[in-house]
């Protein structure tokens, strides 16, 4: 494909129909563009981190919270409380992200023009390293922005990288798109028929488990090594503080999110802000205290292993 055209209709993909009786195969062209029913998730970006000012404003947001209640009702309400004002700050910044770009390179080009002419003064010199320390800046973070997206492994100081984690990213969008499912005869097809399908699969697939006779005699232990006392103190002490941020730190980076939309780098990152709210939460857990049922769910991504997959299996 055309980098020009990837870059004009990033998520563009052609699919061939039934052709029935006829010799031709039809073929479907889809743009891509997100349903009127679809809602973006809320997604950390890494270039957040970049910005000034961003760490401290993040901190207050966390300790300005104001919570009475459980440990984990305190972590809920911070979570959605940060993760609201983010998301509107990301859309401004956006805007301005984009005004701010396109001034300074229309300034650039009028400082290159007018070289070509005469010599800039000192003071034009000056401000023309300026820009392009604030333009390496403004497309850093945008690039981190498309490597996060694009999932590789490995980015490249100093080099040009945006470009092709944009490609990749939008490649990778396209091949997870699923656009019909078959369940036996029929077609299911539509992303509000594909949604009630998938809905109602899963359901039953995780849903409660039917009635059987197997049972286990819990008393038959002799045939099962057993733990010694010491052992089973160190098992159940309390969490300590220095094993959780261990944990913590050895997470991979530029993985797949939560729920939650906040990546490991997040928690990393802010670990001196967010480790009170954190621990009481463990504290609670060892307890038996903590309501698993509010904070133990996970998201379903349907990810094709196969081209053109057609059933979930």
């Amino acid at each position: 494909m055309c980098t020009d055209l990837e870059g004009k209709f990033p998520h563009t993909t052609v699919y061939a129909l039934n052709r029935e009786i006829s010799d031709h195969t039809p073929l479907l062209v889809n743009t891509g563009d997100l349903s009127s029913t679809y809602q973006l998730q809320f997604k950390f970006e890494l270039g957040w981190l970049l910005r000034e000012g961003f760490m401290d404003m993040v901190t207050n947001i966390w300790h300005n919270t104001l919570v009475e209640g459980t440990a984990l009702q305190r972590w809920q309400t911070k979570i959605r409380k940060l993760r609201q004002y983010l998301r509107g700050w990301a859309k401004h910044i956006s805007g301005h992200y984009k005004k701010e770009k396109k001034e300074i390179l229309n300034k650039l080009d009028e400082l290159d023009k007018k070289a070509e002419i005469t010599p800039l003064q000192p003071v034009e010199i000056d401000l023309k390293h300026v820009l392009n320390e604030r333009l390496a800046e403004l497309l850093r973070e945008e690039e981190l922005k498309w490597y996060q997206r694009a999932k590789v492994k490995n980015l490249l100081d100093g080099d040009a990288n945006t470009k092709f984690f944009h490609f990749i990213a939008n490649g990778k969008h396209r091949k997870t798109r699923i656009f019909q499912l078959e369940d036996g005869n029929r077609i299911i097809g539509g992303d509000a028929q594909l949604k009630s399908f998938i809905t109602i699969y899963y359901n039953q697939l995780f849903g409660p488990s039917l009635e059987t006779n197997v049972s286990l005699d819990e008393s038959r232990t002799e045939d099962i090594p057993q733990v010694s006392e010491l052992e089973n103190e160190h098992l159940t002490q309390d969490f300590q503080e220095s094993e959780v941020r261990e944990t913590i730190f050895q997470m991979e980076h530029n993985k797949a999110i939560g729920p939650d939309g906040f990546p490991a780098e997040f928690y990393q990152v802010f670990w001196d802000v967010i480790k009170e709210d954190l621990m009481a939460l463990f504290q609670d857990f060892h307890q038996g205290t903590l309501p698993l049922h509010s904070l133990n769910f996970g998201t379903i991504i349907l990810l094709p292993k196969k081209s053109e997959a057609k059933q979930i299996q």
